[in-house]
């Protein structure tokens, strides 16, 4: 998948003065004016904020912190490398009070560096720096909390395909709240954010935003106590088909339980069931977690003629094998929101899923433990953001042996409606021999779509040995051939294309090209040179990279190519 990557600013650095002042006093009988006590500055709230000590309480994604030198001062400092999809984001979650100002800097040194706070229950902030050289630069932001805001996160990171950066003296001043670590807390406050994500015919996955200082939560359904979690998330079971429910949640501490959280319904699906479906023909797209100069959207800004979105792109984690997924800070999209966005588009029957990969993914299974974790940690996902399933955006090798038990793995966690999308690249496609190929007959079974993509490809075979040049009829028609008799089904068939022309580095062609392939494929008509010796009338339809380059180009592409799949026999 085209992922080059272009920056955008997460807010921008504020400067504050310190305190006046006062004039002092001369008392009536005094021979000399004395010396003002100088002001007492503002305690720092962060912990180990020089990184005298190590990292802890950081935490640094994907393993990608370390302390070293040069220092801005004392002897060490933060110094983390981002990797792959992974921009180095460390964090360190603080106490706070309720409705107050604070002011947060920090010292920095390296290209694209970020310093901001999330949670603060207002708008969250951020500033960077395009590059320091081997300079220290100061970054300052500041932010006012919440009325009901008890902690902020306060981060740095550094951008994609940068080298590491420095940063040290990080500092946040205003008033200081309660640890949650402290003995004699409050009962936590009520959880919010209650969201419902997958939902079957038995069972529902419920998730909610985690309270500071809780230790537990209490699932309730239709007013009565149904279980208990640790984290915040949960899968309510037994549930009736075709039914509506009642949930709410609480937080609880050794202090207490906080009230019930605001309720929401949820109505399960039919027997044998579960919603949504993916269309006999469909249309995918991706969504982009970042900003690389296309059109900034949210899920619920993707236009409706898309039936299968693909979140791009799940990270790498530690742990051989496993993702996770967090959302781009710069996109200013709350993860509530995000969750109820994605729910707003099932209940419209789309189906949204987590996309594992693209040009830079690092993700690796090739043992039975990594599998294991890919399909514990995909589970996971789903379960918190209500994913319908994953695609395969694996654009540096698959094993086939391990990536077919970590999906089967998946799937029996999972359910007979899981969606299983596949974006190979061209040449993944050429031989049933392929790891790619493999894997996708494999899966058979259980598999959506494989949406080839069809683009930054260069010459290929078709299906009759002969070499087809990418941006042409032919390219899509006989290149589609080969898994179409290759072993794949009709309705397993997708034709990836970009959405325009700065969507891909080549291979773009009008919507009108992508019609007449699926019509040479489907019906035997509007074929070029090349014309199949039978029709595919089952064909699944098409993909693109993505739905934000489609809407920078006034959504062209998905108002010709939608209708158009939608409209296949």
């Amino acid at each position: 998948m085209f992922t080059a990557l272009a920056l955008v600013t997460g807010g921008a650095a504020v400067t504050g003065a310190g305190p006046a002042l006062a004039a002092p006093t001369t008392p009536a009988v005094q021979a000399e004016k004395p010396t003002p006590a100088p002001a007492k500055a503002d305690p720092n709230l962060l912990k180990n904020a020089g990184f005298e000590n190590g990292l802890s309480p950081w935490s640094c994604s994907g393993d990608s912190g370390t302390t070293g030198t040069p220092a801005h001062s004392g002897t060490a400092a933060l110094k983390a490398a981002p990797s792959g999809l992974d921009n180095a984001r460390c964090a360190q979650t603080v106490a706070v009070k309720p409705g107050s100002a604070y002011r947060l800097s920090a010292w920095v040194q390296g290209s694209y560096v970020y310093l901001g706070a999330s949670g603060t229950g207002t708008t969250d902030v951020s500033t960077w720096t395009p590059g320091s050289g081997s300079d220290w630069k100061e970054l300052t932001t500041s932010f006012t909390t919440g009325p009901d805001t008890t902690s902020v996160t306060v981060y740095t990171h550094g951008w994609y395909g940068q080298s590491a950066y420095l940063a040290d003296d990080i500092t946040l001043t205003g008033p200081g709240g309660t640890d949650p670590g402290d003995p004699g807390d409050p009962v936590p406050a009520t959880p919010g954010g209650l969201t419902a994500g997958r939902t079957t015919s038995s069972s529902v996955d419920l998730s909610w935003t985690p309270v500071t200082g809780a230790t537990g939560y209490q699932v309730y359904r239709d007013g009565t106590k149904a279980q208990s979690a640790t984290g915040a998330s949960a899968t309510v079971t037994g549930l009736t088909p075709s039914t509506t429910y009642r949930f709410q949640v609480t937080a609880l501490n050794a202090a207490g339980e906080s009230p019930r959280s605001a309720e929401i319904t949820v109505t399960t699906a039919a027997a044998g069931g579960q919603q949504p479906t993916v269309p006999k023909h469909a249309v995918t797209g991706y969504w982009q977690n970042f900003d690389n100069g296309a059109k900034v959207q949210r899920i619920s800004d993707v236009q409706s003629q898309y039936d299968i979105i693909a979140v791009a792109f799940a990270d790498a984690t530690s742990t051989p094998g496993a993702v996770d997924f967090t959302l781009d800070p710069g996109l200013r999209y709350a993860e509530a929101d995000f969750r109820a966005d994605i729910a707003a588009k099932q209940a419209a029957g789309k189906s949204v899923v987590i996309s594992v990969g693209g040009e830079r993914g690092s993700v690796r299974v090739n043992d039975a433990a990594s599998a294991a974790n890919f399909a514990d940690s995909v589970y996971k996902l789903m379960r918190k953001y209500g994913f319908d399933g994953v695609d395969i955006d694996l654009e540096n090798g698959i094993d086939p042996t391990y990536m077919t038990q970590a999906l089967r793995a998946l799937s029996a966690k999972a359910g007979d409606k899981l969606v299983i999308t596949m974006a190979p690249q061209t040449l993944d496609m050429q031989s049933t021999s392929a790891g790619y190929f493999k894997t996708a007959l494999n899966i058979k079974d259980i598999l959506t779509v494989v949406n080839t993509q069809f683009y930054n490809s260069g010459s290929m075979l078709g299906c009759d040995g002969k070499v087809y040049s990418q941006g042409s009829v032919d390219f899509l028609t006989a290149l589609a051939c080969i898994q179409l008799e290759g072993g794949l089904a009709p309705s397993q068939v997708g034709l990836g294309l970009p959405a325009s022309p700065r969507g891909a580095g080549s291979g773009y062609v009008a919507p009108s090209v992508v019609n007449s392939a699926l019509d040479c494929l489907a019906k035997g008509t509007g074929c070029g040179s090349f014309k199949p010796a039978k029709t595919y009338p089952g064909i699944r339809g098409a993909m693109t990279w993505s739905t934000n380059w489609d809407a920078s180009n006034g959504n062209a592409w998905s108002n010709a190519v939608g209708p158009h799949v939608h409209g296949l026999p």
